[in-house]
């Protein structure tokens, strides 16, 4: 008998590529899908979440797509069996962050997208491993492949995302935080602060990892999925 579906929600500028290893390896015991966050706002995105899920999912989202899942849930809450939340920041963005994007979309505009991708998650937000640059090689990779009018819609997307804290506060079920520990795109003290609003969040630290843990520890990663997905999804 298949496990439970999963649906692989990948954050800004990846695709699914970001979640390659964790694919491979949970997809050998239960279906797996991608869903890549392309639509005009986070709204858009979780209905288009809804419109291909099955019956019953659980939902495995990085950065943006954390907010996705938990705007899906919010949505059909009995559709949701369990989240894992990676690298993910589900407060609204604040006036400064949303006018920081401003000179990276100008960039994107202008051309300038793989460059765009290190402004976005630069060198420093990924732990000192000699496979740095080739993960960083690869979230160029897969934004030039996105393009920038992809780009352009996520970061309005992220710009005008709902807080999702009194959706946090009420998830009744399982939800793994993933985080990696060397992140400082979403630091460690506020995927700490989530976890503890959900009754049933747990954090789990990703070590030697910062915010590309799934591309930067993809065994650690993968082997925090399969134990969250094959636990107990009732949290009675």
């Amino acid at each position: 008998m298949m496990a439970e579906p999963v649906i692989f929600i990948p954050g800004m500028l990846c695709d699914a590529r970001l979640f390659l290893h964790q694919i491979l390896q949970l997809s050998q015991s239960r279906a797996v899908t991608v869903m890549l966050p392309l639509q005009a706002t986070v709204e858009e995105m979780s209905e288009a979440v809804l419109e291909a899920a099955p019956a019953k999912v659980a939902l495995v989202g990085h950065g943006l797509g954390g907010d996705v899942a938990l705007d899906v849930f919010r949505r059909a809450p009995e559709r949701v069996s369990r989240m894992a939340l990676i690298a993910s920041n589900p407060m609204a963005e604040t006036p400064q962050l949303a006018a920081a994007r401003e000179a990276r979309m100008v960039g994107a505009r202008m051309g300038r997208i793989a460059q765009v991708a290190l402004d976005e998650i630069p060198p420093g937000a990924l732990a000192p491993l000699e496979t740095r640059d080739a993960t960083l090689a690869l979230l160029q990779e897969m934004a030039v492949g996105l393009g920038a009018d992809a780009f352009l819609g996520q970061s309005r997307a992220m710009q005008r995302r709902p807080d999702q804290q009194k959706v946090m506060r009420r998830a009744m079920l399982p939800v793994l935080i993933l985080a990696g520990r060397l992140d400082t795109v979403v630091p460690l003290r506020r995927q700490d602060f989530l976890s503890a609003l959900m009754p049933y969040g747990r954090l789990q630290i990703i070590e030697d990892a910062g915010h590309l843990a799934p591309l930067e520890q993809p065994e650690a990663v993968t082997a925090a999925l399969r134990a969250f997905l094959d636990g107990p999804s009732s949290v009675r």
